[in-house]
């Protein structure tokens, strides 16, 4: 296993969340500063859209609309010739605050939340996984994961993969023409606490644990392959 120890890529952010990659630079939000930033690989930084609500998971529809959580609002906004609207209300539907999201290249979007009040101290409790297809319509279509938080979508379309957060685990969704299917855990992650998570090209997957203060390389089955330290 090699050990990796990260470079700072672009400085003065309050809480940088929802990284993806599109269009030749890293987008991600910037959850307490409130704002939708793009940053190249030379750390050219650019903050694109300054936002009413915390900010949370990013994605774009195939038309190249720009997507945006409004995580308490629990809401989705689409960005279109420079103005946000509502694209999808989540509100009847999640149980606490929004937070990351993918998009597929149908337009059919999977958006998590919290479940709980975190910060409030409540107890841990499920939470809902909702479907967005293509004509905005939600619905739910799974309740019982642990803090949803990072997700991914395998190229060829086939799996969602979904970080429990508090659940020390990665789990994997059949995905259809209708929407997800049978699940399993894709891995295991003992002490390791997954938030944002990537594939890379030989389908191992790069996960974000702060509990942990690393960035993890892991195989699916749970083999930790490489880790990179943040801190020290």
């Amino acid at each position: 296993m090699s050990t990796y120890h990260a470079q700072p890529l672009v400085g003065g952010l309050a809480f940088p969340e929802g990284p993806r990659w599109h269009d030749g630079r890293l987008w991600f939000t910037d959850q307490h500063a409130h704002t939708v930033n793009a940053v190249s690989v030379s750390g050219q930084h650019e903050v694109v859209l300054q936002t009413d609500d915390l900010p949370g998971g990013l994605g774009w529809l195939p038309d190249g609309r720009m997507l945006v959580v409004y995580m308490t609002e629990r809401r989705i906004m689409q960005l279109e010739q420079g103005v946000l609207s509502v694209y999808a209300n989540l509100s009847e539907l999640a149980s606490f605050h929004c937070n990351d999201m993918v998009v597929d290249h149908s337009g059919r979007i999977f958006a998590g939340n919290f479940g709980f009040d975190l910060h409030g101290g409540a107890e841990i409790t499920t939470a809902e996984l909702i479907q967005v297809d293509a004509d905005a319509s939600a619905r739910v279509v799974d309740r019982s994961l642990v803090f949803p938080n990072g997700s991914v979508i395998t190229p060829d379309g086939s799996f969602l993969l979904v970080a429990e957060t508090f659940a020390h685990r990665i789990r994997a969704f059949e995905l259809g023409a209708d929407g997800i299917g049978g699940d399993t855990v894709w891995a295991d992650l003992g002490d390791i606490t997954p938030d944002g998570i990537c594939l890379d090209a030989d389908g191992a997957l790069w996960v974000a644990s702060p509990g942990t203060n690393s960035l993890i390389r892991v195989q699916h089955g749970g083999v930790i392959l490489d880790r990179c330290e943040t801190i020290g």
